[in-house]
């Protein structure tokens, strides 16, 4: 649990290496022997129930969320540690990645998420709300305290499907959720949002957008009166677009296009940054992107290099362009500037 309490976000096991986290964006070694074949293979195994064992041993691959209990003593008041687990073959050998889930979903201030944000995105009426940004730039963090605003606000039905569920959502009156997994509790996410639309939901969490079935149950979803959230793994607003048409045969393009440029409500890419304080949690920038006329024609069109320019003339709807958020960090002296001259596009919006 050392890297729970130093604040890491994932922690690598992979035999002939030290075990390893990341810690703020940093690579760390937690300790300094490398791991044994033997004893990489007995933790892990220990952490994985029989059946999902099995499935590994047959697949060579496993995504699952382990529990550990995180007490150090009988006294000790500190609640159960989940994991997002990815257990891959190494070489003939176990190895694992593990993300370390918080035990509460994060408050909105913590996060630097804008509270005016998030109460816009989680109540458009309907449509689809995609959250973009690489591995491991809280994407699914953000869905979470979006989507958890609604829970406590109450009077909402509530589905998510998710590879593996992360943060669980905690019981409040006039709300239901349910919240499924892939895999344990059904067969993909395509399935989990076909059938979660006969569970008369208001809302619908889709942990990731990976194949055709589920973009087009998503687009569906959204034509049909229901708040769709989802990610996609794109670096920014237009790119998540662009992926997403792409997931179809070249010959439906222009017909998916069209409903997403009906559908689409928002775009918001996000990246975590180093801080320019050692030691202090990474500092968040973002592209947004709200869907209007222009951008509805433009994704209509496919004329996707436009969108930055909609987005640089949108600022009074509230979009932003990435460069613009890592400019506002930099003078607010949250980063560095060779850490905003490293993520920035166009250096010129450095020097405005």
């Amino acid at each position: 649990m050392d890297a729970v309490r130093r604040e890491a976000s994932d922690v690598h096991v992979v035999v002939g290496y030290p075990p390893s986290a990341r810690i703020h964006g940093e690579l760390t070694e937690l300790d300094s022997q490398p791991l044994e074949i033997a004893e990489t293979s007995e933790l892990l195994l220990s952490l994985c129930p029989e059946d999902l064992a099995k499935k590994f041993l047959q697949n060579k691959n496993l995504d699952f969320a382990p529990v550990i209990d995180s007490k150090t003593s009988e006294s000790d008041d500190e609640p159960q540690q989940r994991f997002r687990a990815n257990y891959f073959m190494n070489g003939h050998n176990m190895g694992a990645c593990f993300r370390i889930i918080p035990t509460t979903i994060p408050d909105l201030g913590w996060a630097s998420f804008p509270y005016e944000l998030a109460d816009r995105l989680a109540h458009f009426r309907n449509g689809l709300v995609l959250m973009s940004g690489v591995t491991g730039s809280g994407k699914s963090t953000s869905l979470a305290m979006i989507v958890n605003m609604l829970v406590e606000e109450g009077g909402y039905r509530i589905v998510t499907i998710e590879d593996p569920i992360e943060y669980i959502f905690d019981r409040h009156s006039a709300s239901v959720v349910t919240q499924r997994e892939v895999g344990q509790d059904v067969d993909s996410f395509a399935h989990g949002l076909k059938y979660g639309l006969r569970q008369d939901p208001d809302v619908i969490l889709v942990g990731e957008i990976r194949d055709r079935e589920t973009a087009q149950m998503a687009l569906s979803a959204a034509e049909t009166g229901h708040l769709v959230f989802s990610t996609l793994h794109t670096r920014d607003a237009k790119g998540a677009i662009s992926r997403f048409a792409d997931l179809f045969p070249q010959a439906v393009q222009a017909e998916i296009r069209a409903q997403l440029a009906l559908s689409l409500r928002a775009v918001v890419s996000q990246h975590l940054l180093p801080s320019a304080i050692e030691g202090n949690k990474r500092e968040l920038a973002l592209e947004v992107m709200f869907n209007n006329s222009p951008i509805s024609a433009a994704i209509r069109q496919s004329k996707l290099e436009s969108i930055e320019t909609y987005l640089l003339t949108g600022k009074s709807e509230g979009m932003m362009i990435l460069d613009e958020s890592i400019r506002q960090l930099l003078l607010a002296q949250k980063i560095s500037r060779e850490t905003a001259e490293r993520y920035v596009s166009h250096p010129r919006f450095l020097t405005r």
